[in-house]
Order: structure tokens, then sequence, then C-alpha cells
């Protein structure tokens, strides 16, 4: 839905909903209340609830209970609003003596108002009750509303019990409620909202029908503030709208309140960008755009005399280090979704970010995403966060003059191989029984046979001394299950129908699993010696070798024998 289907300003909504009584009264109404959605086509983001909504109502499958969860600013109370109006909705030129259980019956198409339209979303109709769960906690209020419902509604189809901030409510307030809310009178309907549904009791969140409104997408919800500037009649940049669309988080109700706050700062001339970035403390997109490109061209100097003047200028150094991390979001983003990829912000945005996409390949880019949240957290503890924000610059400049991932890998391939212990190869021994003549022959029939308990425990705690002719001679590993040798002679038993000598013995043997954890411990040490390693875990606090791997991920060239190596960041406890 438009931005401008989504904010009717007409007199007659005015007049239903008080707009026109604060007109007379010569009272200002911010937008985020202006603007509040007045029917269910007005919920910009919410097709998929208003669709099960719709289908709900023209089947009559309608619960008795709902829940609606989501983050601040998402219309959670505006559309449960709705919902009573919907379960209520009775026509104004219905026939006149006709009872409201009558007629058509609920219905979402509230186009135009009914009856009780105008009552409910004032909030004093008589059978529609709004409570603050975050107020009204006890028990006892609990049991109050609980016998209230059992008698019918006053002029409304149902009785609709709207409860927000659910979560708030007592452990002993919730099972008061189990009760009614598992048989509930057939004239009793619940609407529960919440911003934390992880508190909601599974008990109760089973007896709801659930819908999750979700966060509006920066290019929506700046499509939806630039439909509501030109309703008010208000200039407004695209860099602006895309600035406070950004600020917002998905939250309808905050882009509304920054715009009325931005509009108010420039009464009679433009809203721009550099207006919103003084009223919300944010740096120069655009500078900070330089900012980015300087440090992964370790230009540190220009860098750090972009940040200077940024912070100079009241931009907070958090919200700056944010603003770095969006943009390389964007880029590796843009990287992978190629021509799908829909900016959020001036057209000169979304070219810078499609020229860094070009130019960093998708390793750098995320190692610049990676040092960039290494640095926030840095800077959320550090005593002087404007110093904090230049030491994350310039870790990515120094990260900067480092190969790439992709180069690194190239380079271990084209040097020496790990000098460590020479594997100890799964020697076959001539004479082979029933087909197994190996330690390889027994893990490949215990895979074959889908036996992975003993195919896991042979791998972890035997240590192989020799295979010949039915005879099998092992030592065990520290820990090993008890039995384990003879399920493992009982298996070959069967498997080959031979009767196995399995015999315990002395051997300097390693198991499968110990011999793959030395020659990892052995390639990361190795890895750790190459220069170009040692000076990228040096540029990166908390950087770590996981593992050396061969030819597992591909390279745009590579190496015939290349290395892989997978070096990630750990945050300190």
């Amino acid at each position: 839905m438009s931005a401008d289907d989504s904010s009717t300003g007409d007199d007659a909504s005015a007049s239903l909903f008080g707009d026109a009584a604060h007109a007379r009264a010569g009272a200002y109404e911010v937008l985020a209340r202006k603007y509040r959605p007045r029917r269910f086509e007005d919920l910009i983001g919410q097709e998929a609830m208003v669709r099960t909504l719709s289908n709900a109502f023209e089947t009559g499958r309608i619960a008795h209970g709902f829940m609606l969860t989501g983050v601040r600013g998402v219309g959670k109370t505006t559309t449960a609003r709705l919902l009573a109006r919907a379960l209520n909705f009775e026509p104004k030129d219905a026939p006149k003596g006709k009872k409201a259980t009558g007629g058509s019956g609920p219905s979402i198409h509230l186009d135009p108002p009914g009856v009780h339209c105008e009552a409910i979303m004032a909030s004093r109709h008589p059978d529609v009750l709004e409570l603050d769960a975050a107020s009204r906690t006890g028990v006892a209020d609990m049991r109050d509303l609980l016998d209230s419902s059992r008698y019918g509604p006053v002029s409304a189809r149902y009785k609709v019990y709207i409860i927000d901030e659910v979560h708030m409510l007592s452990t002993a307030s919730f099972n008061a409620l189990l009760k009614t809310l598992e048989e509930p009178p057939p004239h009793l309907k619940f609407i529960f909202a919440t911003t934390e549904i992880r508190k909601v009791p599974v008990t109760v969140l089973s007896r709801c029908q659930r819908f999750d409104l979700k966060r509006l997408d920066t290019p929506l919800l700046a499509q939806h503030l630039s439909g509501i500037a030109k309703q008010e009649k208000a200039k407004v940049s695209e860099e602006a709208l895309a600035l406070v669309a950004r600020a917002a988080e998905g939250s309808v109700r905050d882009a509304l309140s920054l715009l009325d706050q931005a509009i108010v700062q420039t009464p009679d001339g433009e809203v721009s960008g550099a207006a919103v970035r003084d009223m919300l403390g944010l740096g120069d997109r655009t500078r900070l755009y330089d900012v980015f490109e300087k440090a992964i061209t370790s230009d540190p100097k220009g860098a750090l005399a972009e940040l200077k003047d940024q912070v100079a200028g009241g931009a907070d150094p958090a919200v700056v280090l944010k603003d770095l991390m969006d943009i390389a979001a964007d880029v590796s983003i843009a990287q992978a979704t190629g021509d799908g990829w829909v900016p959020a912000g001036p057209a000169d945005w979304a070219n810078r970010t499609r020229a860094l996409a070009q130019r960093l390949t998708p390793a750098q880019a995320a190692r610049t995403w990676q040092l960039l949240l290494a640095g926030y957290g840095d800077l959320q503890v550090a005593p002087d966060p404007a110093t904090a924000l230049n030491m994350v610059v310039l870790r990515l400049a120094a990260a900067s003059s480092l190969p790439s991932p992709e180069e690194a890998a190239r380079m271990i391939a084209e040097g020496a191989r790990s000098p460590g212990k020479p594997e100890a190869p799964l020697e076959p021994a001539p004479g082979a029984a029933g087909g197994i003549a190996s330690f390889a022959d027994i893990v490949r029939a215990l895979t074959e046979a889908r036996e992975v308990a003993l195919q896991v425990d042979t791998e972890r705690y035997i240590r192989f001394a020799s295979v010949n002719a039915g005879r099998l001679s092992y030592a065990l590993a520290p820990g090993a299950p008890p039995g384990l040798a003879g399920r493992l002679k009982t298996f070959l038993d069967n498997e080959t129908s031979l009767d196995w000598q399995v015999t315990e013995s002395e051997t300097d043997a390693e198991s499968l699993r110990e011999r793959e954890r030395r020659e990892k411990a052995e390639r990361i040490a190795a890895a750790k010696e190459h220069p170009f390693i040692a000076a990228t875990l040096n540029a990166i606090p908390g950087a770590v070798i996981l593992d050396v791997t061969d030819d597992t991920l591909p390279l745009e060239n590579p190496a015939p024998e290349g290395n892989v190596i997978d070096i990630r960041t750990r945050r300190p406890a």
C-alpha cells in the first residue's frame, strides 16, 4: 500500500476520531496521532495479518483470543482497536431496532464507519475495555475483570477486553486468566498486545491466535513519510526522509515523531539532511562514505581528519560507528544480491555503495564488518568514545594493507606445508577377512551399516594396532565406554560371518579422532608462523584461527593444492 493511501486526512475521518474537535480548540495534533491508521487497509507492511483476518471473518472462523506482538510503534494498540471495531462492526444504515448480534456480522471493511466505531477508537465504548497490564498487574484486578466478563455486552455484539503490555501481568494473574481464556462465554473476546512475547506463558499463547507485527524496512518507511510530508505541505529532502526512517528502526510511531520534530525545526524552508543530522547527532552520511573509503584504501590520516570534523560538528561517536557498520552491511548485501539490492536513501548513497561493493571482495567486506562490530563493543566500554572511534578506524586502515583472505590462502598454498608428524596411513594388511583387511575397511563397514553410535565410539576411543586375517589388535583411549571392544567384535563377526579375535595390546597408535585433533593443531600452528597470517592476527584483536582446511571453499583462482584458513573474532569474556 502506498504512503498516500495510508494517510487519509479528509474531514469525515477527522470528525470521526476527534481531530475536528482538536482543530476547533486550536490544539495541534502530533503526526503520530493525526495519521494513525483508521482502517485495516491503512496498516502498511502488515499485509499477511490483514489477509489472515480477512479470511477468518469471511469464513466465520473467528478466534476468541488474539495476541499482537512486535517492537514499539508498529501499531499494536491501533490494530487492537481496529480489531475491536471489526468484531462489533454494525453499519449505520442497518434497520432500526435490529440487535447488534444480527445483521451481516463482524467485518474488517470499516469504511464508512459503523455505529460503534467512533466510541471504540476514542476508547470510550462501554463494551470495549482497554487495560494497561503495567499498572494493573495484581490478581485482584484480574479477578474483578473476569467477574464482570460474565455479563453480556451493553450495546455491541461482543464484549472485548484489550490488555496492553500483557507480559507484565503477575503469575497469579495469568493463572486466574487461563480458565476464562480457555472456555470464554460466547459474547467475550480477548485482545492482548506485548513487546515481550517470550515473557508470556506458553499456556496463554497456545490459547490465542498470534500475529507478529513486522518492523517496516527503511525504503517502505521513507516512502510512507514522504506521503505524509506532502499531505502536511512540508518540504523534506530525500536524504532527510532516509535518515529519519533509519533512525526509527522500523517503528512508524518513532518515525512520525522524528519527522514532526524535524518539520518544526525548519517551518519555512526545506528539511535538509543536515538539519536531521544536527537534530539526531548523526554524521554527514556523504562524508562517512569518505571515511569508509579512506580507511579501506590505507589512508588513515585522511580518515581521521574526516572523523575529527564530524565529531567536532556534534556527531555522536557511537552513532557514527553504527553508520559505518550500516555502510559495511550494505556493501555485503549489495554484493550478495546484485541487481536485486534495494537501496534506502538517495541515489548518491546507492552509487557509492555499489562502487565499494566492486572494490572489495566478499571476504574483505565481511572482515570490515567484523572489525567494526568488534570496535563497537570496545567503544561501549572505552572512557573516551571519540578516541575509541579513531582507534577503530585506524584498525580498519591497518587491516586494509593486509592481503585479502583469498590472497592469504593462495600465499599459504604456495609456501611449504606443515612439517608436523607424518600421517599414519590406514594400512591394509594382507589376508582380507570377509572383505575387511584394514582399519579403513572397518570404518567403512560401520558407515555402510549405519552403526552410528559404534562408529563414533570406535573412531574416538579405538587405537588400532593391526588388522590381519580376522585378528584385530588395539588399545583403548582414556574414557572409552565399557564393553566397546565386545561390541566391535560382535559387529565384525556378524558382518563377515567369521569368528574374530579381538585382543588388547600395547601400541603408540592414535585413535582417528586423536589424530585429527593433532593434525588440526599442527595446521593452525604452522599457519600462525606465516608472516601474512601473523600480521592479520595482530591487526585484529580477538581474532583466532579456527581451522586450516584443504580446498573446502572455492577461490576465484584456486591454487592446485590451496588451503583455506578460517579466521574469526571472539568477543572477550
